[in-house]
């Protein structure tokens, strides 16, 4: 890892009607909150389940959770960001936060979020919509390779975008508005009621952080919580060179420009975070090859096993998380720092 100039990656907020919108919304659906959603969740994670998601890594992950058939078996949706209750700091109980993005071309579903609670099991979707100040929404068309929380806020990376962001204070219970979830094919307000996709929770985009000129890509995003002060994390994955960057920003986003930035120097970087004085960069292979864990210390590299399809990264418990993405491969895991 090398720095390389920052300026590059300034951001320019860009709240436009996005606040408008979703406070109309949630004045008329009503909000509630992720330990309400998890307490009657409706699907239930597998403890070390899916190890084939392991492949050969030695020694295996301290603790791992797997999703259920139904999702771990579908090519619609993949598995990409991460982020947990302990990293956002007002979650009230554990939780991790997984974000899924829809894979087919036609019929776009946009980008749907996982509460789980690692102590019941217990999982939830929750679909992410952008609302305007006339009380319309729509699914948002992004990869969100990568998502973190602090507070009430859900970062979510939009590739060539920037930065999305979702108040979870707008947690949106369809079931408290109307007495159906509406039709599982459509979104947006239709004859009367809202519809979701058949989803029954929504969280509309509240804020948004730009990219104040085209060229840097935000694949992945963390919160590094090891200091005095947290500080947002953010990076670029590159498929086939070693020029993606990581870089740290404030977490008011103040100036728009990050503290500092650097070239990763290594291709397929899927997550990365800083913790403690050290980097730690989640790097994948393929569906069928087992990833690595890479670690810097004061510029020296450390080389771990990882499993296959590594991504996004946060950490919870002590504990270093990610998960991967592949089918029937999809696992939530933990390794030590």
């Amino acid at each position: 890892m090398a720095p390389t100039e920052k300026a590059r990656f300034a951001l320019r907020r860009a709240t436009g009607g996005l606040a408008e919108g979703a406070a109309k919304l949630a004045g008329e659906i009503g909000s509630t909150a992720v330990e309400a959603l998890l307490a009657q969740a409706n699907r239930v994670a597998v403890r070390r389940g899916a190890a084939g998601a392991l492949g050969s890594m030695k020694p295996k992950p301290a603790e791992w959770y797997a999703f259920d058939e139904k999702d771990e078996d579908t090519a619609d949706w993949y598995p990409q960001g991460l982020t947990c209750g302990e990293e956002s700091g007002s979650i009230g109980v554990p939780a991790f936060v997984v974000s899924w993005y829809f894979k087919p071309e036609a019929g776009e579903r946009g980008v749907r979020v996982s509460f789980l609670s690692p102590q019941t099991l217990k999982y939830q979707h929750a679909l992410l919509v952008e609302a305007k100040p006339d009380g319309s929404y729509g699914p948002i068309d992004i990869h969100a390779g990568g998502i973190a929380c602090h507070g009430d806020l859900l970062y979510v990376a939009d590739t060539t975008r920037g930065l999305r962001v979702f108040d979870l204070n707008n947690l949106l219970d369809l079931r408290t508005a109307q007495n159906d979830l509406g039709d599982a094919k459509r979104i947006g307000r239709h004859e009367g009621k809202f519809h979701a996709f058949g989803y029954r929770y929504m969280v509309p985009q509240t804020d948004f952080w730009r990219v104040a000129q085209a060229g840097p890509r935000f694949s992945f995003v963390s919160i590094d919580r090891s200091g005095d002060t947290p500080r947002l994390v953010t990076g670029e994955y590159r498929e086939n060179d070693a020029d993606g960057w990581v870089a740290r920003w404030g977490l008011d986003l103040s100036g728009g420009e990050p503290e500092d930035a650097f070239v990763t120097g290594h291709p397929k970087i899927q997550g990365a975070i800083s913790w403690g004085g050290k980097w730690y960069l989640s790097q994948a292979v393929n569906s069928t090859a087992n990833g690595k864990l890479l670690v810097y210390t004061d510029g020296k590299l450390q080389t771990r096993p990882y499993p296959i399809g590594p991504e996004d990264l946060t950490v919870q418990g002590g504990k270093l998380w990610s998960v991967t993405e592949f089918k029937n491969k999809r696992v939530i895991f933990g390794v030590s720092l």
